[in-house]
């Protein structure tokens, strides 16, 4: 009698989805249709909503006012960029902060909830 012993399982395909680039661009608002939504209808509290998940001070953005290029979205892009090690520079996160100042913002928020969860299970099963 002799038994065969399997040795190797299969296993699922992982596919890692972390890069060094933004997972989506600065107008890609229709990536998350409610997301803009509610940050066109109530800016303030998702600016305020998006910050604290970043890991900071709730009313943060509230202090954007008082600058010329907005300070808190500057610094708080430049922060996810290097937590999720995204490349690019704080002249570019200014440039964004100051002209494309709410689509900065849903960038931001939508890198944030794509970087969550980093790992896609494929199912690798023959037809």
């Amino acid at each position: 009698m002799s038994e065969k012993m399997v040795t190797n399982q299969p296993r699922p395909f992982i596919m890692n989805t972390t890069s060094n680039q933004w997972t989506s661009g600065i107008c890609d608002c229709f990536q998350d249709v409610p997301q803009c939504c509610f940050a066109f209808w109530c800016f303030p509290c998702f600016t305020c909503i998006t910050a604290r998940d970043a890991g900071e001070c709730l009313c943060l953005p509230l202090l954007d006012g008082f600058g010329v290029i907005p300070p808190i979205t500057t610094a708080i892009r430049g922060s996810v960029r290097r937590r999720y090690g995204i490349e690019g520079t704080i002249c570019q996160d200014c440039v964004y902060a100051f002209f494309c100042y709410s689509c900065s913002w849903c960038q931001i928020a939508r890198e944030m909830k794509t970087r969550s969860d980093p790992i896609t299970f494929v199912n690798m099963s023959p037809k």
